[in-house]
């Protein structure tokens, strides 16, 4: 691979996904990349790169997936979900309790892990959001991972990790070898194919907001206009949960930290109170029922 080439990659990647690769990272391209070279009929990550350039948006998007993270698994760092279901979910129910409706939306959501686990966390408090409608938008710009969230199909390693005994038995049933979520909790969630360079106003406004673990990919400009724009679409009085190494602090004054809560922050009110009303994008909700 040449300097031009990984430039070249790099420029691309950028554009197409937010994901920032540093100089030394070549080694990551090369290890991601050069199967899909392979699978391409080509020898090397040069002739990869120069079928790009003749206008395969197919491979391009091969390539983009390639290099996207999708590390992922059931309650992941486990504090924001005792937050979210010990806090936040107690406090909505409050809050919302004219309209009886909550939206929640999980940015880049990988395998679906992430709003399941949400999902099931809100099935357990069945009784008190009866009645209520409940809608988890979750959103990736994987084609592929999407299609694995959507039939909820995790294997005994992928359940194990981080998943507790009492939610496996409960909301999964064993299909040969692997395990399946319950219909009645993957209707819960709706899937959308999203890349979070895209405008957000389409989707609605939301509660509560999960955008974990992506922003570490990104150079400091773009999170800034990240956090500015899920500040327009989070109510004023939502949410907003980030991963264990990420924050807002020096990026933006549109959230500030949550109290005595880890990767929990809050819209501020008066950058909030400017910000446009939205509508909520015409995605259809689904209602909770009991367990």
């Amino acid at each position: 691979m040449t300097p031009l080439d990984y430039e070249y990659l790099q420029k691309l990647l950028k554009d197409r996904s937010g994901l920032v690769l540093s100089a030394d990272k070549k080694y990551l391209l090369e290890s991601r990349l050069l199967p899909l070279a392979r699978k391409a009929g080509v020898p090397g990550i040069t002739d990869l790169v120069q079928k790009m350039k003749a206008g395969s948006d197919s491979l391009i998007n091969d390539v983009v997936e390639a290099m996207t993270t999708n590390e992922t698994f059931f309650f992941r760092d486990k504090t924001p979900f005792d937050h979210f279901k010990d806090s936040v979910i107690p406090e909505l129910i409050k809050a919302r309790a004219g309209r009886k409706s909550l939206r929640i939306w999980c940015a880049a959501s990988s395998t679906g892990q992430e709003p399941y686990s949400l999902a099931m966390l809100l099935k357990e408090k069945a009784s008190e959001l009866a009645g209520w409608r409940i809608e988890i938008v979750a959103t990736d710009l994987s084609p592929e991972v999407l299609e694995k969230s959507k039939a909820g199909l995790y294997t005994q390693f992928e359940v194990q990790r981080g998943l507790p005994i009492q939610l496996l038995v409960k909301y999964f049933k064993q299909v040969g070898t692997m395990w399946q979520l319950n219909a009645d909790v993957r209707s819960m969630v709706q899937y959308r194919l999203f890349n979070l360079l895209q405008d957000f106003t389409a989707l609605g406004k939301f509660d509560v907001i999960f955008c974990r673990n992506v922003l570490i990919y990104f150079d400091q400009a773009t999170k800034s206009d990240i956090f500015n724009r899920l500040m327009k679409v989070n109510e004023p009085d939502g949410y907003l949960f980030l991963g264990a190494a990420e924050t807002v602090v020096g990026l933006t004054d549109s959230y500030r930290i949550c109290p005595k809560r880890r990767g929990v922050y809050l819209p501020n009110s008066s950058a909030a109170s400017t910000a446009p009303g939205l509508a909520l994008g015409g995605l259809k909700t689904s209602a909770l029922t009991g367990r």
